[in-house]
């Protein structure tokens, strides 16, 4: 899948996005909701504050210690049974669940909602090799379907509206349903997962916690099929990113709060799965392998970089992008990347490089909401500012500015050059300008006197 803006760069996405009345509509409608649902579940304020700095103790201890805590889980994932693969990019961590797909002879993959396997671009890759991968979320099947890819990191089709949707069933899984029937709609999608659940050779999922003293893994879901996804297939494989590791189990309450309320607005989720291994001798029900494929993508690299290693503790729950005026107005998808908002502002430049997804950093008037917001109290106007800085400079290097600059700086640091400079643009400088039309369209150019200063000294 691939979003039908990417062929464009940013500023058109942008420009195509604002001239869009009806997305801009959705995600106003959608947004004004999500922050309503947010305010009322974070009411009590001192509550709240107390999270918000528990949290952030946790996430900031937790990548401060992440390479001993990430040996730590790997160990204990071990002893529990599971197969624990290292990814240290994209390519290598799809080549490993294609390696154990092969191996199983899997032609259909059921997915469970995964921001990772978003970022690797898992299901083009699986799609190339003849493996048929279908999203179980409903979100998720429905930018499937339409070819398109999320434009939320939580709900991945919040660009489109109820009538929408109920001419993308039509469209493309012949069944015709009321607009204003959602819960047809969603009835329809599941009847057609259900049947895609038994056929499935493999279950793949995300991972929104990994506890490492006792190898578990966290899912977080409401509608049931993420549990499913990690169940009913013969074969479980969880795809997470390196900083999804949490120390221990008494952790976990206090991210789970901080997520379901700034994601969803809800206090407590429908499903919060815990995963320990592949099925017992006397279970009921479990895959009989898991896989935990852990994908770095830059993020060790992110790690050692003090001023932006705090990137890591996000927990992935979009309040940034709810509370975003510049993410409200043009949505996701005019970002052309995995994650959007400022998170993804964040993120991307440094996952993919500066030179690549730098320009993200413009879209942001650096108003603070997102910081105000962010439930494990990373500061993201101040990262923004950081990789404004980082681009500028590596982009001043490339521009002619910069070495007309150098180039003043070496002239004025040496006596005789400066006098011979200045005399040659008192002879020559009454002439032809060579300053950019640009910049003299609406200012006077500039003519050297005739006699510098120090001429007219030495004259006196």
């Amino acid at each position: 899948m691939e979003n039908k803006l990417s062929n464009s760069n940013f500023a058109k996405r942008i420009e195509d996005a604002l001239g869009n009345q009806q997305l801009r509509e959705n995600f106003r409608g959608a947004m004004d909701f999500l922050r309503l649902k947010r305010s009322i579940a974070f009411n009590d304020k001192t509550e709240w504050q107390t999270l918000k700095e528990t949290g952030a103790r946790i996430r900031r201890q937790t990548i401060d210690h992440l390479p001993e805590l990430l040996e730590q889980l790997e160990k204990t994932c071990l002893k529990n049974g599971m197969h624990v693969h290292w990814a240290q990019n994209a390519e290598e961590a799809n080549q490993i669940i294609l390696g154990i797909a092969q191996s199983k002879d899997a032609r259909t993959v059921i997915k469970g909602k995964s921001m990772a396997s978003e970022e690797i671009e898992l299901n083009a890759f699986l799609d190339r090799h003849n493996i048929e991968s279908i999203e179980s979320d409903m979100g998720e099947y429905i930018v499937q379907i339409a070819n398109e890819t999320p434009s939320h990191i939580i709900m991945p089709a919040i660009h489109k509206n109820k009538a929408e949707i109920a001419q993308l069933f039509e469209d493309k899984l012949g069944v015709k349903c009321p607009e204003d029937d959602v819960d047809g709609m969603i009835g329809l999608g599941r009847k057609v997962l259900r049947e895609k659940f038994e056929q499935a050779d493999i279950g793949i999922s995300g991972v929104n916690f990994a506890i490492a003293n006792t190898g578990t893994l966290c899912l977080v879901e409401n509608e049931g099929n993420g549990r499913l996804s990690t169940t009913a297939p013969p074969v479980h494989i969880a795809i997470m990113g390196l900083e999804k590791v949490i120390p221990d189990i008494s952790a976990l309450p206090t991210l789970q709060k901080l997520l379901t309320r700034s994601a969803t607005g809800q206090h407590v989720t429908s499903y919060l799965n815990l995963i320990s291994g592949p099925r017992k001798k006397n279970d009921l029900d479990g895959p009989k392998e898991v896989h935990l494929v852990l994908l770095d993508n830059g993020r060790s690299r992110i790690q050692q970089d003090d001023k932006l290693k705090t990137t890591l503790a996000c927990i992935r729950c979009g309040a940034c992008m709810n509370h975003c005026p510049v993410y409200t107005r043009i949505g996701g998808h005019a970002y052309g990347s995995t994650y959007p908002g400022p998170i993804g502002q964040v993120v991307m430049p440094q996952i993919e490089g500066i030179s690549k997804s730098g320009e993200l950093v413009d879209a942001c008037s650096l108003n603070g909401a997102c910081g105000e917001v962010c439930p494990v109290g990373i500061e993201l106007p101040k990262l923004i500012r950081s990789l404004r800085t980082k681009r500028a400079s590596e982009r001043k290097k490339l521009s002619v500015e910069y070495w007309l600059w150098q180039g003043w700086r070496i002239i004025h640091a040496q006596p005789k050059l400066y006098q011979l400079m200045t005399k040659l643009a008192s002879q020559f400088g009454q002439k032809k300008s060579l300053m950019p039309k640009a910049w003299t369209k609406t200012r006077s150019t500039p003519k050297p006197a005739k006699t510098s200063l120090h001429q007219q000294l030495k004259q006196k």
